[in-house]
């Protein structure tokens, strides 16, 4: 078990957190079978010739080096700063990583899962290694994640509404309960049933990131080494169903009623969302969900709150009978 004690300062200090190259470094981990349940067969079938393109022609068999069982080189996918971290923020981040420190980290990687391929040792070992690293993990990125982050980032963007929400309602134990059932508030400590990581960690008032994950489905982990935060990563809420089996709901006679579109927003509202994270989520237009919420919310199947800079729409009882009808 993994403990991290925390007062109240850390408690504070404690955030939510978004962390792109953290979802390439777990999807390459899918895509090699190093860790994880095998992707759906639709992303399998779409993603692996690319892969496969991307370890014959570029260096990403030396990023996969990295990728040990139970470990990972933290510089490689660091920890964001909050939840408007970018792609391009996580790579600069890379690219400021100072080498004695990727030295340290790759050969923690090597120990565990050792290699002799005189291709990937020739860029681990090369002065180069951290530039030629991220110029690997750019090209990764572009190449297998770029065109789905806007809908899995709205999902994790979704996550955290409801994690806030639960933080506000009923305090820091039921929000740290609710991340996972391996998790808990115990004791004055944050504990992780973790197989590959154990003993007790302060936070020392620095508090605790908080990340939910879409690729990390169905596990947890945390980053515990300095000098990087202390973190822990999550199952976001809603991410299962990429991974299991099944059709794509029917709107139905629902969708006869008010339109398929509409019955898709209102399917979609199980969780308060912004007009943006619903356009992510169903890949619609910003205009067109803003018209079709506005006739929902005249209806009464929909309400709105102010929270932060974002409007969030949820449904009410009646949207939620309808919705039920399904």
């Amino acid at each position: 078990m993994l403990r991290f004690t925390a007062g109240a300062d850390d408690l504070l200090a404690s955030r939510f957190a978004i962390a792109p190259l953290l979802e390439l470094d777990k999807l390459l981990r899918r895509l090699s079978g190093r860790a994880g349940r095998p992707l759906p067969r639709d992303w399998s079938e779409r993603l692996r010739p690319v892969y496969r393109r991307l370890r014959a022609e570029t260096e990403l068999d030396a990023v996969l080096a990295l990728c040990a069982p139970d470990y990972g080189a933290d510089f490689v996918a660091p920890p964001p700063h909050g939840l408007a971290q970018t792609v391009g923020d996580d790579l600069a981040r890379v690219r400021a990583t100072p080498l004695p420190l990727a030295r340290r980290e790759i050969a923690e990687c090597l120990r565990r899962r050792p290699t002799d391929d005189v291709r990937v040792l020739s860029v681990l070992r090369g002065r180069d290694v951290v530039a030629r690293v991220a110029d690997v993990l750019e090209v990764a990125w572009h190449e297998l994640l770029a065109a789905d982050w806007a809908r899995l980032r709205a999902i994790c963007e979704r996550d955290v509404v409801h994690r806030a929400g639960l933080l506000s309602r009923e305090g820091w134990a039921a929000a740290i309960a609710g991340l996972d059932p391996r998790t808990r508030w115990h004791d004055g400590a944050i504990e992780i049933q973790l197989r590959a990581a154990s003993g007790t960690i302060d936070l020392g008032g620095a508090g605790l990131l908080l990340i939910p994950s879409v690729f990390g489905w169905p596990n947890v982990s945390a980053y515990t080494e300095q000098p990087w935060p202390k973190a822990l990563v999550y199952p976001a809420r809603g991410i299962s169903a990429l991974w299991e089996p099944g059709t794509p709901a029917d709107p139905g006679a629902i969708g006869d009623l008010i339109g398929r579109s509409r019955a898709q927003l209102l399917s979609e509202l199980d969780e308060p969302a912004s007009t943006t994270q619903l356009a992510r989520s169903l890949g619609m237009a910003p205009g067109a969900v803003g018209d079709h919420l506005t006739v929902l919310l005249r209806s009464g199947l929909l309400s709105k709150a102010r929270s932060g800079r974002s409007v969030l729409y949820r449904r009410t009882p009646l949207g939620d009978a309808l919705a039920a009808q399904r």
